[in-house]
């Protein structure tokens, strides 16, 4: 009764004009939000639409007030028009910002469409001149690297972030097309398939512990590979991949190192031929950087175009040439006739280097290269003894790449169970691998399988030099961890 009493009142003592506007603020549409990719493309034009993200750039005038504002969805911003009376000390470069408006075409060739803001809300200020990147600043790779938790602010490594997200993508959608089950390795193992030794010990950070007994019974690491136990899945599935984090204890401060990056690694069964694995290998990285061309134009534009200039061409030519195949005895002929003064020896037998490598590329038309057969004494384990005699090699494979050198590295897996057993206990670790016997014990089949380092794609599509610059948080000796 009161409340039918309160509307009379209302209505008896509100003019037509103010209920008019009552009524149109209610129907009002309520403003559609869009991302700035979604804006820039047309979406919502003449609509009344919400944007949220950061101010790129601040442009005020006598009358208007025009900003850039991205949100991270695309490298090209949206172009915010308003009156300049919307313009406050708390707008400026780096502000996270909600806008509203009408999405409007826009007149001038720079940008297709354009908001024009009703309303603009500060929702987190920067302060410009602490912010340590400026605004019309081109800021060196280097540079940003001072700064982990603020660097995807620029537009830079935002493109980077993206790229790297699309080569995920495409990595993923490679393996399901063609078959292949994905599998979560363990990053705490007990094993080290790779026999470098430079593994994390993980223990347990609790006072109540004894230090003298291990958390899993045994020592246990942070892995350095999942190949181990996709080897175990393999036996049941015939083809598998991950594509996870893995470590390395390796106390560098290259441009080539890293404590801790992503592994691409797949595993195939019922296979006797290294050329099943070079064509995963090949497939691999051709689908993806096809996938990250037609999805990411402008992102890896801006490499191409102002991090690495040209290096467009290098990418172009390795995607219309098939990838040469040479075996190890012919790269050290190439290395030792070559008349390149080499800081590291190029005998028969020696691990190929850096410089090495990259010289190879090169001769060979500097696109990717195959290198096949390697001294069986380089190789782990479980690399497949070619039992060639006299030079003793291992079917095992790298691929080498533009601008980094080794990519990926794989081999037919040892599965004759007296080699591997003879190799174990040559080795003193038979009862450490028993398990691995077992699978050779148990319906074994020839089968082999690879890893590729992903950061170091992401460099050789790139052309970036520094392997820090294609990770988001870089993890090194001695770095600060956030």
């Amino acid at each position: 009764m009161f409340q039918a009493a309160a509307k009379t009142f209302w209505v008896a003592s509100t003019t037509p004009r103010e209920i008019l506007s009552t009524i149109r603020h209610y129907c009002k549409k309520t403003p559609t939000t869009l991302r700035v990719s979604e804006a820039v493309s047309g979406a919502g034009l003449d609509t009344n639409v919400k944007v949220q993200g950061w101010v790129r750039s601040v442009r005020p005038q006598k009358t208007h007030l025009f900003l850039h504002v991205n949100d991270g969805s695309s490298l090209q911003p949206l172009q915010i028009v308003a009156s300049s009376e919307l313009n406050n000390p708390s707008l400026t470069f780096g502000c996270a910002v909600e806008v509203t408006g009408t999405l409007k075409r826009s007149p001038h060739q720079k940008q297709p469409v354009e908001l024009e803001a009703h309303q603009i809300q500060v929702v987190g200020e920067c302060n410009p001149v602490d912010f340590p990147f400026k605004i019309k600043e081109r800021h060196s790779l280097e540079y940003l690297r001072q700064f982990p938790h603020l660097r995807c602010r620029t537009n830079a490594f935002s493109s980077l972030l993206r790229v790297r997200s699309e080569a995920t993508t495409a990595i993923q959608s490679y393996f399901k097309k063609n078959g292949f089950v994905q599998i979560h390795t363990p990053v705490i193992t007990s094993n080290d398939c790779e026999g470098a030794g430079e593994l994390f010990q993980v223990e347990p950070s609790s006072p109540e512990s004894n230090e003298d007994e291990n958390f899993f019974s045994v020592p246990a690491f942070l892995t350095v590979s999942g190949q181990l136990h996709l080897e175990v899945m393999s036996g049941a599935l015939s083809k598998v991949f991950t594509f996870g984090p893995t470590f390395r204890a390796e106390n560098s401060q290259s441009r080539r190192h890293l404590a801790e990056f992503y592994m691409v690694e797949a595993e195939v069964s019922f296979t006797e031929s290294l050329e099943d694995l070079t064509k995963v290998m090949e497939d691999v990285f051709r689908s993806a950087t096809e996938h990250v061309l037609a999805h990411c134009p402008e992102d890896v534009d801006l490499f191409h175009k102002h991090v690495t200039p040209g290096h467009r061409e290098t990418v172009d030519s390795m995607l219309k040439k098939r990838f040469p195949v040479i075996s190890y005895t012919e790269a050290i002929d190439i290395l030792n006739r070559s008349s390149e003064k080499f800081a590291f020896p190029t005998n028969w037998g020696c691990d190929l280097q850096t410089e090495h490598e990259k010289y190879l590329v090169k001769h060979c038309g500097n696109i990717p290269v195959f290198v096949t057969d390697y001294p069986y004494d380089l190789k782990p384990f479980y690399a497949r003894d070619n039992q060639d005699h006299p030079e003793h090699t291992a079917a095992a494979v790298d691929l080498l790449v533009p601008g980094v050198g080794e990519l990926c590295g794989g081999s037919l897996r040892e599965e004759r169970l007296d080699l591997l057993r003879a190799r174990l206990e040559e080795a003193g670790l038979e009862e450490t691998y028993s398990w691995y016997l077992d699978l050779r014990r148990f319906g074994s089949v020839p089968h082999g399988g690879f890893g590729l380092g992903f950061e170091r794609y992401l460099q050789c599509i790139l052309g970036v030099e520094n392997i820090k610059d294609v990770i988001p948080f870089p993890r090194v000796s001695h770095s600060c961890l956030l």
